[in-house]
């Protein structure tokens, strides 16, 4: 029987250690703690969960990247959370009664069957906020400057933020009369940008001819603000053509605000981006760096998640990958102290070492017979008796 590498990890399963350990709490407590300045509690779902209430309208491509079990207890089916964002529905839903707003936050690794192929990880560290009970524009608008505020902490420059507004897709496929295979078809299609294949599978469906023009044009309607003057104009005079003009003007608001609190910020609208569809009923927005090849933050409007739970709520939020933000985190150049403590049994050592640790100070006690001193220990300072007192000093001045 051949032996098996006992250190090994399952593939896109990765552990993190101390120095990046470190790197990543530094952010997560400086984004939670600005989270938390906006208003934003921290909630921390279960790490598994009954599958139904992880997969509540959130379509296929959750089901297929959500690992499954059977619960001993109780022979329900129960899965490891691949995205906290109906968990923290449910806790609004349930937990908080009052009809006003609720902003909640959260930051937790969740898991994946398949992960992504660019990052090849299958164990992200999801970062987010939901704010839930208004669904008004201004509630989306907060939830993009917080997202903007997160990116702009971990030194992300060169930000570009894209913007979709789901309802045009689902008013003009309804309207059309797209049966549910061939809605699922059309938006499949659409997601891959697979023009020649849209035109050829838009020939098949027995629908209005001036519904297959218009969602031939679909994928043609992205770039800057006459983007949505384009579709404006290409769009009026159909069925559902109030819900569409409603988005439309939605994107118009959106951008005006961000154009003005924002200037530097590159903004474009794609109105065949339909990321979340099967759960967002609105807006839909995504951040883009030119360092990397895929967004590094996305999030949109999602009304009514909580139905299932008991609780019909406006909603809207974003989420991020921690660990890849954390790539990007520049950390202060200056090192932290740590300081090395001799081992004695010396009440005023144990009460310099226990001011010091109080004082936010990591310091490191020698241990009898042990190997390495202080600089093996990555200490940098160490507590030496001097005219009676334990006083801290620079190991490179001594």
């Amino acid at each position: 029987m051949q032996k098996k590498d006992t250190w090994l990890l399952p593939e896109g399963i990765t552990e993190v250690l101390p120095e990046q350990a470190a790197h990543l709490e530094k952010l997560r407590r400086k984004l939670l703690d600005t989270f938390a300045c906006w208003g934003y509690q921290l909630v921390i779902p279960p790490f598994v969960d009954f599958l139904h209430s992880l997969l509540i309208g959130s379509g296929h491509d959750l089901d297929l990247q959500t690992f499954k079990l059977t619960d001993q207890l109780s022979g329900e089916m129960l899965g490891v959370r691949a995205d906290m964002t109906p968990q923290v529905a449910r806790i609004d839903a349930h937990h908080f009664q009052h009809d006003g707003p609720t902003r909640l936050c959260y930051a937790g690794t969740v898991l994946h069957t398949l992960g992504d192929p660019l990052e090849k990880s299958r164990s992200p560290m999801q970062i987010g906020a939901e704010l839930y009970g208004h669904a008004g524009l201004e509630s989306d608008y907060e939830v993009i400057q917080l997202m903007l505020e997160m990116l702009a902490i971990s030194g992300l420059q060169n930000v570009h933020l894209d913007l979709g507004h789901v309802a045009i897709y689902r008013a003009l496929a309804e309207h059309a009369g797209l049966n549910p295979q061939q809605e699922a078809e059309l938006f499949d299609v659409l997601q891959r940008k697979a023009r020649t294949e849209l035109a050829e599978l838009l020939a098949e469906f027995e629908i209005d001819a001036r519904y297959k023009d218009i969602f031939n044009a679909l994928p043609k309607l992205n770039g800057g603000r006459d983007i949505l003057d384009k579709a404006k104009a290409l769009l009026t005079g159909f069925a559902g053509a109030d819900e569409i003009a409603g988005a439309l003007a939605d994107l118009h608001g959106i951008s005006a605000k961000l154009r003005r609190d924002f200037p530097a910020l590159t903004v474009s609208f794609d109105l065949a981006e339909l990321r979340g569809y099967h759960y967002h009923t609105g807006m839909v927005f995504a951040a883009f760096v030119p360092a990397l090849g895929k967004e590094i933050a996305r999030g949109g409007r999602y009304d009514n998640i909580g139905e299932v739970f008991g609780r019909a709520r406006a909603a809207t939020g974003f989420s991020a990958d921690l660990k890849v933000l954390a790539g990007m985190f520049k950390v202060d150049d200056e090192a932290a102290q740590v300081v090395y403590a001799p081992f004695a049994e010396d009440t005023d050592l144990r009460e310099a070492v226990r001011d010091l640790r109080a004082q936010g100070v990591a310091v490191i006690q020698h241990l009898p017979e042990q190997q390495g001193g202080a600089e093996q220990q990555g200490c940098n300072a160490i507590l030496e008796k001097h005219n009676q007192r334990w006083v801290v000093k620079s190991i490179s001045c001594r």
